[in-house]
């Protein structure tokens, strides 16, 4: 009579359903790098009138370089508005020399920032109200358009039906913590989120953007609200996206490298800030953010941990799976390479930064960003 095979240890079934998992993610990874689409180049099939808006707050080292690339558009550019956000540096003195160079070139007057409302929000629901353009293009004031961009966008939210585009931008990263943090960015949301899906698919729960380079056509954006309907969200251009498919109106996020640079960051003090702005505002239940916590810990660290303290195929392969994505999503968005070895330092980071974000909200101190302090309402 034979006997019943053992049973795998509890370890080795583990360490095999992480293995399962993280290939499962390498697969939503390479879904991504090779079906996202990028803008496609189309000649403008009909003209329109784009307004930009720019809210700036102590961008006095952005500012300038952003108008220049703004004005230098071939087509399609109607106006530029401005708002200055109570600057405290020479961001004002900035934007009255170029009020005073071109004509196209607006400044909004600030109003004081009224209870509820966070103060981007509000920069950009008084741009939009002075706007003239039939298509509004929010535009953060550390992004680069390149040459034709604003054409290209009109014409491919035209050709796709959508009345909200948000192009995803190419990231600059200059110093080490840059490019060893930055690309997280773009992994903590290729790695889940089926991208290709959104064009599909008209989910609410698919909604995505980046706040950087918003198209949005300004019928739609009165009718549903505009930011005055997301006035006290951090995370406000995500629920943006949302909030039009709830409505039953497409909104798209495409990968806009070639349209839009942003170089978010300029050290790794201003990464903890502004990440641990973003963090734990995004969840919108406690649950869903260690929920997040939980998958970065077992899926994207563990498995360098245990290839290390206990190396087997199935830890090594896991970690390997892992690499793979890093290094496709450096590929597809031209990341430094080397900054893939780094990984575990990186999601280290991530990890105690998300852990400072909950603490802040948490506690009532509130997370600080541009001067301003905000608190969760989780």
């Amino acid at each position: 009579m034979r006997l019943p095979p053992l049973p795998l240890p509890v370890n080795s079934m583990l360490e095999i359903i992480l293995l399962i998992s993280t290939a499962v993610l390498l697969g939503i990874t390479l879904y991504n790098v090779l079906l996202w689409p990028k803008l496609t180049t189309r000649p403008m099939a009909v003209q329109q009138d784009v307004s930009v808006l720019i809210p700036a707050r102590n961008e006095e080292s952005n500012l300038a370089a952003c108008l220049d690339a703004v004005l230098q558009q071939p087509a399609g550019l109607l106006e530029v508005l401005v708002y200055d956000d109570h600057s405290t540096d020479v961001t004002p003195e900035i934007l009255t020399e170029f009020v005073g160079r071109d004509g196209r070139v607006r400044a909004v007057q600030p109003k004081p920032l009224p209870d509820g409302w966070c103060g981007k929000n509000f920069a950009c629901a008084q741009l939009a109200g002075a706007a003239r353009g039939s298509w509004l293009l929010f535009l953060d004031a550390d992004a680069r358009l390149t040459q034709g961009a604003i054409a290209r966008m009109v014409t491919e939210a035209v050709h796709r039906n959508a009345t909200f585009l948000s192009c995803w931008p190419r990231l600059q990263m200059v110093g080490f913590w840059e490019r060893v943090l930055m690309p997280l960015l773009n992994f903590v949301v290729f790695t889940i989120y089926p991208a290709p899906l959104s064009l599909a698919r008209s989910d609410a729960s698919l909604g995505l953007a980046h706040g950087a380079c918003l198209l949005i056509e300004r019928a739609t954006y009165e009718k549903l609200g505009g930011h005055a309907a997301v006035r006290g969200e951090i995370f406000e251009d995500t629920r943006l996206a949302k909030l039009w498919r709830e409505r039953g109106e497409r909104s798209l996020c495409l990968d806009g490298s070639g349209e839009v640079s942003v170089r978010m960051y300029g050290s790794l003090a201003e990464i903890w800030l502004g990440f641990q702005k973003n963090f734990f505002p995004a969840f919108r239940r406690e649950t869903g953010f260690w929920g997040f916590l939980l998958l970065h810990s077992v899926m994207f660290l563990s498995p360098f941990l245990l290839a290390v303290w206990s190396p087997n195929w199935q830890t090594v392969a896991a970690a390997f799976c892992v690499v793979l994505m890093r290094a496709s999503l450096a590929l597809r968005f031209r990341h430094p390479l080397w900054s893939v070895v780094l990984h575990p330092l990186a999601e280290t980071l991530l990890l105690l930064l998300a852990l400072s974000s909950w603490w802040r909200c948490k506690s009532g101190r509130g997370v600080v960003w541009k001067e301003r302090t905000y608190r969760s309402t989780q």
